[in-house]
């Protein structure tokens, strides 16, 4: 299943742990956005090891999107090309 996982971490050292465990999954879109293609047991395991990383009382919030063939058909980029390797946290 493809998915689109979003994220606000407040922590330096939560958000790094939070774009390691997604970058094992997946690619870097945009700052603080991931698409991955996993499969069933996968997500469950990712978003176990996500909620691990996040402090809920700190603000942190992780938003994970299932996106279906057609959504993903229907996808528009603007602008820049998704980064490459390069990362934004610290």
């Amino acid at each position: 299943m493809r998915l689109a996982i979003a994220y606000d971490v407040s922590e330096d050292r939560n958000r790094r742990q939070v774009y390691r465990t997604l970058q094992s999954y997946g690619a870097w879109k945009q700052y603080s956005v991931f698409e991955l293609e996993v499969t069933k047991t996968q997500r469950v395991e990712l978003e176990d090891a996500l909620e691990a990383a996040i402090e809920p009382a700190d603000g942190d919030r992780i938003r994970i999107y299932r996106l279906c063939e057609s959504c993903i058909d229907d996808t528009t980029d603007l602008g820049a090309q998704s980064p490459d390797e390069q990362s934004n946290v610290i």
